[in-house]
């Protein structure tokens, strides 16, 4: 299976991240990939970027060097209402393309067990901006796995498949290959991204995609 895009990268911006738009370009080229999408993280992630960071995306172009690039969030779920921390105007505003949503440590929502977690994020994925959920498998914010997979493809919202979560989030791998079990149960999508905080990163998606393959999850 060969993947054409990387959708979840982070540049400098991020504030934890190493590397440049420019150098994603380049290592972007240097991998065969097609394009991959900058989802930086939202403004209530501690060191994270401005909200005019977001707003003024549409200064990026489409195409660098051949490279598609697509302009996105990584945005923070900040409240127990599934609120997240850029408003529709800076979507908007930067014409973005990707908006995802996560729980994060230090933004505003704290880990509440997996009734309230679940509770919490189909309330965000109700967002009509939102169209997908990073790393889902995150035992760190536990959630329903059936009731979230259902309500992702009620509101047709992809659930990620992230290669960076066995390092970033230990003890991920079971819960995330229940997800890929059960979006395969229920016929919906995933999404694969790698996560990555370096340049370096893009394009690596092997834990994942033996993940999905342990899943049965096909192309389709």
């Amino acid at each position: 299976m060969k993947l054409a895009a990387d959708l979840h990268v982070h540049t400098i911006s991020s504030g934890h991240s190493y590397s440049t738009l420019e150098e994603y370009v380049a290592q972007a080229k240097r991998v065969g990939l097609e394009g991959f999408a900058i989802t930086d993280h939202g403004p209530a992630m501690p060191g994270g970027p401005h909200y005019y960071h977001f707003s003024n995306m549409r200064m990026i172009a489409r195409m660098s060097d051949g490279i598609n690039i697509l302009r996105g969030v990584e945005a923070n779920i900040i409240n127990d209402q599934g609120g997240i921390d850029l408003a529709d105007q800076e979507i908007e505003w930067g014409d973005l393309d990707i908006v995802m949503v996560a729980m994060h440590p230090r933004v505003g929502y704290d880990n509440h067990g997996e009734l309230k977690n679940t509770e919490v994020l189909i309330r965000a994925m109700q967002n009509k901006k939102v169209n997908i959920v990073a790393h889902p498998g995150n035992p760190r914010f536990p959630l329903l796995i059936e009731e979230t997979v259902a309500a992702a493809k009620e509101n047709q919202i992809l659930l990620e498949i992230n290669n960076s979560s066995s390092l970033s989030r230990p003890g991920s791998h079971e819960r995330c290959l229940a997800f890929a079990r059960e979006v395969k149960r229920q016929e919906w999508k995933v999404v694969i991204g790698t996560d990555s905080h370096f340049s370096r990163m893009l394009g690596v998606f092997d834990e994942a995609l033996g993940l999905v393959r342990e899943a049965g999850l096909t192309e389709d």
